[in-house]
């Protein structure tokens, strides 16, 4: 593929009007979710993933449920059940793995590949024709990520990155899914939210309380974790990433979560003090190119140079 493929002028590309505003808050969400691998190292009590993603999906999906009024009706039952366990049932706690086996941009890296996921599902979900130049950019931008995160003393958990592959293979699904089902007419994305949030964390509720309990070391640093990623990792966020999967291209809406990694790197350098190189700083500029080209619609003479 040439350059003038893969990168070409900005005069051949695209965005519809006002998409600009919708893409900079649908971004937020990945932004916070960046914080989420910082925050369960640092504050939260270790061996609890279960638990960490029940908190974290439970009481802010009936929050949202008391203020939106809505429960969920028809064939929306079984629909809310399996993208409440796709997008947070089952995608809480494999993160929350990943995040506590892993270092944190290894981990974030995983959750990169999501775009490459939603790239392919939308061609047999939605059947949509395979978009070459989001697929290209989402592997474009996991490259960027895996340059910010290389180092020497990285230590790859077996355990740790199945579960941040497979927390990005159900993600990716469920955002598929949601842009295939949309959301019942009268119904806010603060609801399908709180749908979700809570069908996910009733998923959780029983192997949470089977398998670990609740964790005996809960402090403040703790409950303070704890609210963060319930109400602004969880309520908030969730509610403007449904809001902006329904008015943005599906797979542009998966390549902003190329932010969740950069954020979760930065966090490092300026928290944990971890140094960046040259390298790793030339890796977020790459991946925010990524993000960027990916958001941008290729006109027809361009699809066809990169086809």
């Amino acid at each position: 593929m040439t350059s003038t493929a893969t990168f070409p002028a900005a005069s051949a590309t695209s965005a519809p009007p006002g998409r600009a505003g919708v893409t900079l808050m649908t971004a937020a969400a990945p932004a916070v979710w960046g914080t989420t691998y910082l925050v369960t190292t640092e504050l939260l009590p270790g061996g609890h993933p279960l638990f960490a993603g029940l908190v974290r999906a439970l009481p802010a999906g009936l929050l949202a449920l008391a203020l939106a009024r809505a429960l969920p009706h028809g064939v929306w039952w079984w629909r809310t059940t399996v993208l409440g366990t796709l997008n947070i049932g089952l995608f809480f706690p494999l993160l929350f793995v990943a995040a506590e086996r892993l270092p944190g941009g290894v981990a974030a890296t995983l959750g990169a590949t999501q775009p490459i996921v939603v790239a392919l599902l939308v061609v047999v979900v939605l059947g949509e024709r395979l978009s070459w130049w989001r697929l290209g950019w989402g592997l474009i931008g996991v490259a960027g990520v895996a340059l910010v995160v290389l180092g020497p003393a990285r230590t790859l958990d077996p355990v740790g990155v199945i579960a941040g592959l497979g927390g990005a293979a159900s993600m990716g699904l469920g955002v598929v899914l949601t842009k295939r089902w949309g959301r019942p007419d009268g119904v806010s994305a603060l609801g399908l939210a709180g749908w979700q949030l809570t069908a996910g964390g009733l998923v959780l509720l029983a192997p949470t309380l089977l398998v670990e309990g609740v964790p005996s070391d809960i402090d403040s640093a703790a409950v303070t974790g704890y609210l963060w990623l319930g109400l602004v990792g969880g309520l908030l966020t969730y509610t403007v990433w449904f809001a902006g999967i329904r008015r943005l291209p599906v797979t542009a809406t998966a390549l902003l979560g190329l932010l969740a990694p950069l954020v979760a790197a930065a966090l490092g350098a300026l928290v944990v003090d971890e140094s960046l190189s040259a390298l790793q700083i030339a890796g977020f500029a790459l991946a925010l190119s990524a993000m960027l080209a990916g958001q941008l619609t290729p006109s027809a003479r361009v699809r066809g140079r990169v086809a």
